[in-house]
């Protein structure tokens, strides 16, 4: 119910605006730039219901950024090109995606679903997978050195597994809710839902330090899926379209990236869910992204003036 008042108090604020908007066609630049933020106040309205799959894949706006204070950023903005589809499991409910040696590693949630899976990229055929047990809720996934790691949302636990043979080494406990994962190459970087990122040990999975997303002086929470893109943590930010570029150093935001093209690339009956995963594959350079019971996985590049490629 709370996210349903806040998602109509947004909505009553963006038609307040609509004048100030139309008024201000002329000013062409500037224009532009308000009226694709103005259109994701009014899409983050409908998040609730995209949630529950009642919104399909055409009915999703346009231009979806999800923050009004996106409207006085002074970091980049960058939209991005789909280079390629692949097929991706439209039951899904996809929490953590990572690409390693020519395969997709996904973990997905809900209790009794989850697991973590070894998929074909041409087919998205499953090649490995785990289980987990019913009472545990799969969440953000990474490979560190030799080994998997996969989070639980509300369980407090993390599973390490044998990355060759999936077989389960270890389970470690943590404090609080788990969300998405990634890795610097040292050590092991966890969100849970809020502005804050954890740097934790990948041996003990104890906390060394913590940062706080910020984009100028305001707090950018629920980050979601992570990846370490070229010395930044790139994170959904939850129920938007958006990716945020985030410093490993301070937790200053960088950039971000608007995906909300890719929704007219689903199929236009889709009862899809959230943006939710993302997967790097270092060595070409090659970006990708998927969602919860989306058909597709996106390779894409950046694309914009406001961007750079990565």
């Amino acid at each position: 119910m709370k996210e349903f008042i806040r998602c109509i108090e947004m909505f009553e604020s963006a038609k307040e605006r609509e004048g100030f908007v139309e008024a201000g066609k002329n000013r062409m630049k500037k224009t532009r730039r308000v009226g694709r933020i103005l259109r994701v106040v009014l899409g983050f309205a409908l998040a609730g219901l995209l949630l529950s799959g009642a919104v399909q894949a055409h009915d999703a706006p346009e231009g979806s950024f999800g923050f009004s204070h996106l409207r006085t950023t002074r970091v980049p903005i960058a939209s991005v090109e789909v280079v390629r589809t692949y097929p991706h499991d439209p039951g899904a409910f996809t929490q953590g995606l990572f690409f390693h040696r020519g395969f997709f590693f996904e973990s997905t949630g809900l209790a009794g679903r989850s697991s973590l899976t070894r998929r074909d990229v041409a087919t998205g055929k499953i090649l490995d997978s785990v289980s987990l047990a019913g009472e545990y809720f799969g969440e953000g996934l990474v490979l560190f050195q030799d080994r998997i790691y996969q989070l639980t949302w509300q369980n407090e636990t993390v599973f390490i597994y044998d990355a060759r043979t999936f077989c389960l080494l270890r389970k470690l406990r943590y404090s609080g809710e788990g969300w998405g994962l990634t890795t610097d190459g040292r050590r092991l970087l966890m969100s849970n839902g809020t502005s804050t990122l954890t740097f934790r040990d990948p041996g003990s999975f104890k906390i060394l330090r913590k940062i706080h997303a910020q984009d100028g002086e305001t707090p950018v929470d629920r980050l979601n899926e992570l990846e370490f893109v070229r010395g930044e943590i790139w994170a959904n930010v939850f129920t938007t379209d958006l990716i945020v570029r985030i410093s490993p150093k301070d937790g200053r935001v960088k950039g971000w990236i608007d995906l909300s093209v890719l929704r007219s690339y689903l199929p236009a009956h889709a009862s899809v869910d959230v943006l939710n995963g993302i997967a790097w594959d270092a060595g070409s350079g090659r970006l990708f992204v998927t969602g919860k019971y989306w058909p597709y996985v996106f390779e894409i590049r950046l694309s914009g003036a406001s961007g750079r490629r990565p």
